[in-house]
């Protein structure tokens, strides 16, 4: 069985390009590459990476407008390279279902660390050694909703499934496993990034945010996840399980 992983860069800066290609594929990652969204689209017709590097500033339709096509059919994880510091476009990269983001001039050595995060984080399931404890059953059942830890979909109460993003699967867990205790920030920026808090207050804000838009829990009457001023976010719906 192979388990090489294949990784889409998406960028119209040759060099860039090139370098991602190199770097990761001496980290043993085959690697395609297309430099704007017509290339993207034909990439993905041809191949079904599992994660996707896209950059926001493309000619023609933007990193923003591709994650979006994207969303609409896959899961994939995503990391948007923006050029621009301004934390607006992180936020709206965030709000639009990307994964994690990543400003330029960057490390490589950052991004490798990035990738395999979040490629853990998408193969999270019962299976893993590393989640088996965490994880007791395959269904959970809350609110009105199902969720299958082995798929990563949620089903509604008319048994329509929708996927979950690596992102919103992991924090999807994170308060399922909180055993009815406030979540901070940190840990929430720990669980997705593995890195500091100091990543970005909004950034994990605009992940719950996403997750909760996803469910249609309303932030100001919750019926699924509280804000606990000072404290983070508590999980305030029942949760029972099946095998």
């Amino acid at each position: 069985m192979n388990n090489i992983k294949q990784v889409l860069v998406v960028d119209d800066d040759q060099d860039i390009r090139e370098l991602l290609a190199q770097y990761l594929a001496k980290n043993s990652f085959d690697v395609i590459t297309a430099e704007d969204g017509v290339e993207m689209d034909s990439q993905l017709k041809m191949h079904q990476p599992d994660l996707i590097i896209l950059d926001i500033m493309l000619p023609g339709d933007d990193g923003f407008t591709l994650c979006q096509r994207i969303r609409q059919t896959s899961n994939v994880p995503i990391i948007m390279l923006t050029a621009n510091s301004d934390e607006m476009d992180r936020v709206l990269g965030l709000e639009i279902g990307a994964d994690d983001y990543i400003a330029k001039p960057f490390s490589p050595r950052e991004l490798l660390a990035r990738i395999k995060a979040l490629l853990r984080r998408s193969q999270f399931t019962p299976d893993n050694n590393e989640t088996e404890a965490k994880v007791k059953s395959r269904y959970y059942r809350f609110a009105e909703w199902k969720l299958d830890t082995q798929q990563h979909t949620i089903l509604d109460k008319e048994g329509t499934t929708f996927p979950l993003t690596g992102a919103d699967f992991q924090l999807l867990m994170l308060f399922i496993n909180s055993n009815e205790a406030p979540i901070s920030r940190d840990q929430i920026c720990q669980a997705l990034h593995g890195r500091d808090a100091f990543a970005n207050e909004r950034g994990i804000d605009v992940h719950v945010s996403r997750l909760r838009n996803y469910l249609g829990d309303d932030a100001k009457a919750p019926n699924i996840i509280k804000t606990v001023r000072g404290k983070g976010y508590l999980f305030i719906a029942p949760v029972s399980r099946e095998k």
